[in-house]
């Protein structure tokens, strides 16, 4: 850890984790990874820790046992790292759509909602083929229908921060901000 990254994690205070939400594409592992580096605290990507606990990827736990499967993985999974020290956690997109997910962040954590135009998100999540949900039909309109049924409970989150094109160190940087203003509330 560096000087700079202890002092803007001590500067907050911050006492429980930061996790990120948002559709597929949005940057929470990404923007996620930067952010825990200038807090300097640790990252925790939630969809590689349903990987490791499962077994196998998430498109096999998808085709294996189903949707119903996963997200009973993915709340528990994530009940377990929201549980733990300061650290910044990206999420699955579907994650904070779960009642229980959601209020146990509320209660335990400080969420984040990375938001993104539609554009953005379809070059984002074109540039591979690993997102099961969009498999079946065409990325823009499977993404605009999780955008319609997302959004609204997206923007519960306690921050909301847009992650457009703009650089990833303007994002972290207002995500940056909007804790300082929540951590002196």
């Amino acid at each position: 850890m560096t000087a700079t990254s202890s002092a803007a994690s001590n500067a907050l205070n911050l006492t429980k984790p930061v996790v990120l939400v948002g559709l597929m594409g949005a940057g929470k592992s990404t923007i996620g990874r930067r952010l825990a580096t200038v807090l300097g605290l640790s990252f925790i990507d939630s969809d590689q820790e349903i990987v490791e606990a499962a077994g196998c990827s998430i498109s096999d736990i998808f085709e294996m046992y189903g949707e119903d499967i996963f997200r009973d993985l993915e709340k528990r999974v994530l009940a377990r790292l929201i549980s733990s020290e300061p650290c910044v956690i990206a999420t699955g997109g579907g994650a904070f759509i779960q009642n229980d997910i959601r209020e146990a962040i509320a209660q335990k954590a400080i969420s984040v909602w990375l938001r993104a135009d539609l554009d953005v998100l379809v070059e984002r999540v074109s540039r591979r083929d690993t997102r099961p949900l969009l498999r079946t039909g065409d990325k823009g309109d499977i993404l605009a229908k999780l955008m319609e049924d997302r959004y609204p409970i997206y923007a519960t989150a306690d921050i909301t921060i847009d992650s457009n094109a703009g650089s990833h160190e303007s994002v972290v940087d207002d995500i940056m901000e909007s804790l300082k203003n929540i951590s002196h509330a």
